[in-house]
Order: structure tokens, then sequence, then C-alpha cells
């Protein structure tokens, strides 16, 4: 089976960017901070253990020409860059016009115009980047190669298969409830291995960890009304169900429920939401396939892809890359319990992050909708807040939504999100936050349905009136 399905090219870019990895001495890896950056490093870095090839990790929050700098200055000859580097080769390349090391990059947002031999990126092959192979995806793909060349690994890598997909959920791929193109290919791959398993379940967060009522009261995707943002709808709601719901007093947690319990719960909530007016196409979104990391304790975090992908972004998001890094490694002492508490941190971040957007709101323009949090949230989760934000009462899922947030004294992060509704209409991202923060002195990326970028602090409003132009451009 191959990882990426019919696209036999970019496995050879593969062999190559490995080859060149298994020619270095040592090797500088360099990842992203966020769910799928993580899982991207623990995916090379246990690819480059197991061919035997030293190597030292770094992170960044953002790939700038100053953490560029910062990287050559480590002086190591072998760069490899993962989930980021793309939208940097201009600057990266002249790094390596100088000297100062070789760049092999396992990437999956938009690559700037300029090119390097040991690039790794879906793009470049045909397969989109944004919704086909996440950047945990592409050093997959890396491992296998790996893998492939070095005959003394034990396995095949494709037990890494599971970290894969953790990354792609996290970066919200799986969208209609499920992975699709090369992504499912390494799901079947996972499967294979029996590190994966897959099955149709309901699609609401916290399946494994949080007691029934929170899982209904706490579900955001498809509005119930009365039941979703609702303590005691949802109390009454399963109270009414002729169902064990309960042992010794306590809520059960949907992992700990039978079959049939289940089917009979999602079969209410059906009714329910249709008694209550919810359009069809949310109805069926009540429902996608779940991702189950076999070989995790049921019941907890890590079991679940999407669980598994808020517990890493509450470790890095917090300058604890590595408590993340520890935890993809199999790290289950001291780095779970730390990653634990830094996310029921995260949690409350995140809330007090919401509660400030539904209080204050947000500021429509002609395409666009946006929001300045200044430094009451924190740069590096606004995006998610922003995600979270969109589709609220008061905020609305028919336009993108922009979300500042200070990060020192002369710059402000932005970070926007969208829909895949909206992206089918023609929305880019990469492309608003790429044009719009390079004309106020900026700079940005990312991908279609969500991306960000950096502007000079005091220059917003110029930012927002430029994004609002090039959405309007791109929706007409």
């Amino acid at each position: 089976m191959s990882a990426t399905g019919p696209v036999p090219e970019l496995e050879e870019r593969a062999t190559a960017c490995a080859n060149r990895l298994l020619d270095a001495d040592r090797v500088l890896l360099a990842s992203h901070i966020d769910a799928d950056g993580l899982t991207s490093a623990a995916i090379a870095a246990s690819a480059l253990e197991r061919a035997g090839i030293p190597f030292e990790a770094v992170f960044e929050k953002q790939l700038d020409e100053a953490a560029i700098a910062g990287i050559a200055a480590a002086d190591y000859e072998t760069v490899l860059f993962t989930d980021f580097g793309s939208g940097q080769l201009d600057v990266i390349g002249r790094h390596e016009d100088a000297g100062d090391f070789t760049p092999v990059i396992a990437d999956h947002h938009q690559p700037a115009e300029t090119d390097t031999e040991y690039h790794l990126n879906p793009l470049l092959f045909g397969i989109n980047g944004a919704s086909e192979l996440s950047g945990a995806g592409a050093s997959y793909v890396l491992a296998r190669a790996l893998a492939s060349l070095h005959p003394e690994t034990d396995g095949d890598n494709r037990d890494l298969a599971a970290l894969a997909v953790v990354g792609a959920v996290g970066d919200m791929q799986a969208s209609g409830g499920e992975l699709h193109g090369a992504n499912a290919n390494i799901v079947e791959e996972g499967v294979d291995a029996g590190v994966l398993e897959t099955g149709t379940d309901l699609a609401l967060y916290g399946k494994q960890t949080r007691p029934l009522p929170k899982l209904l009261e706490y579900a955001s995707d498809v509005h119930i009304p009365g039941i979703s943002n609702d303590e005691g709808g949802a109390l009454r709601f399963l109270d009414g169900l002729d169902l064990e719901l309960k042992r010794d007093g306590e809520w059960r947690c949907w992992s700990g429920l039978t079959s049939e319990e289940k089917r009979a719960v999602v079969s209410a909530l059906i009714k329910r939401a249709v008694s209550r007016g919810v359009p069809p196409s949310k109805i069926d979104a009540l429902v996608g396939t779940a991702y189950v990391l076999s070989e995790e304790p049921v019941g907890t975090e890590l079991r679940d892809a999407s669980e598994f992908s808020t517990l890493l972004n509450a470790t890095a998001r917090y300058e604890r890359a590595d408590v993340g890094l520890g935890v993809c490694l199999g790290d289950r002492g001291e780095a779970l319990e730390r990653a634990r508490k830094l996310l029921r941190d995260h949690r409350r971040n995140l809330s007090s992050g919401i509660d400030l957007v539904t209080r204050e709101g947000v500021t429509k323009e002609e395409h666009v909708q946006w929001f300045h949090a200044g430094d009451r949230i924190r740069e590096t989760i606004v995006g998610i807040v922003a995600g979270m934000a969109l589709g609220n009462s008061g905020i609305d899922r028919g336009r993108p939504i922009f979300a500042f947030a200070e990060k020192n004294e002369e710059e402000v992060k932005v970070s926007a999100r969208g829909t895949h509704a909206l992206v089918r209409r023609g929305l880019d991202l990469s492309v608003v936050m790429g044009e719009a923060s390079r004309a106020v002195g900026g700079d940005g990326g990312g991908h279609d349905v969500a991306a960000g970028a950096t502007v000079p602090a005091g220059r917003e409003r110029e930012f927002i009136e430029g994004a609002d132009e090039i959405v309007g451009e791109q929706l007409s």
C-alpha cells in the first residue's frame, strides 16, 4: 500500500529527501508549535532516531527571518523543517546559497515562488495541503521513505500513522466528518498496522473524557435548542432516557457506553433536533468518522484523535513544546501529567476568550468580520478562539472572521478563520493574509480555510480594509 495513493512523484521526492538526511552527520529538526507541528516533529524525530541519525529539535511559533537566522547560527549542515518552511523558501534559500545549511522541508503550506531540491510538499504534486495531507502527513511520507532506505529500521514506520492522523485532525482536515485523499491512505496504513481504529460515531468533541451532560452541553458544531449551551436542558434530556447513564451516582462518558446505549442516545438527539427545526445538513453532522488510537487507554485524552490534538495545542502554545513532544514520543508519566495541567489552563483561557468575543461582539465590514483582543487573549491561541467563535450567536458563518492580539510592542498577530462552504465559493485566506499583510509591512500565509499573519501595530485598520477588498473579489 502507498501512503499517498496514486501520486508516485511525491514519494520519489520523499526518497530524495530521505537520502539527504541519511547522508547527514547530524540534523537540526525545526517545527511549528501547533498540534500538526508537534506531531510532525514527533514523526520525524522517531524516524531519525530509528535510522540512527543524530538530531536536535527546536520549535518556532513563527518562522520569520530572525528565527531562520537563529537556526542558521546553530551551525548544522542539514536542517529539517516540518510543518513550515515552504512559505519562507525565499529566506531559507538565501541561507542555502550562502552555505549556511542544506534545507529539507516537509510541509503543506503554500510555497513561496523560490524552490529547493529537497522540498516535500503535497501542493507541488496536485494534492490539497489544506484538506488532503497535513504537515504531519508530509512527515509521515518522509518517515516511510526513511524506513524503506534504512533496512536496520525496526519496522516500516507505519505505526507513526496514528500521529499523522492526530496532526491532520488537529489541522481541521476532517471536513465533512472524515479525512480524505492522502490522509485516508494514511488512515488505512494505521489500521493495517494496528494503531488506529475507525468507525461511525457521534461527531462531538469530548467523547472519551467528558461526562455525558457536558458532552452535550458544550457541543458547538451542531446547536440543538434546549440542549446545547443549556446545562439544565442537557441534564433533563439525559434523565428522560430509559438508560443506565450513571454509575455509582456519577455520569458515564460516551466512551463507556455500549453500542446499544450509544444508538439510543443518538436516536433521541436526532429526534430532538428534528422537532426543534434543526436543518437536515446540521443533523447529518451529528455523526461522523471517529479516529481512535487503539493502543491508548479508553477514557483518556490520547484515545481520540481530536482530544489528543487539543492536548497538544495546550503545550507548545504555552511555551512547552518539550512536553507535547514528550507525550507524542510515548512519555505517559511526567510529560502527560504536565500536559493535562496545561490543558486545564488552556480550556480556561479559551473559555475566557469566547466570553470576551461574545460580550464585546465583532465589527462587521462588507465582506469580513473582526475583533481586537489586545493583550486579553494570548496571540498563540487567538486563532483557536476565532474558530470556536465562528457560528456563535452574533457571528456570521457567511463571512470569514479575523482576530487580532498583541504580539509585542511593535507587532500584532492576526489570525483568520473561514468555513469550507466559503472556500468552495472561492475564499483563500492564505492569499488574503499574505497580500493584505505585506501591503502594510507585515507578512503572513497559511491555508485557504485558516491562515495567520503579523502586522505592524497601529496598521490594523489598513489591513482589514485590504483584506475586506480581497475577500470581496474572491467571493464575487
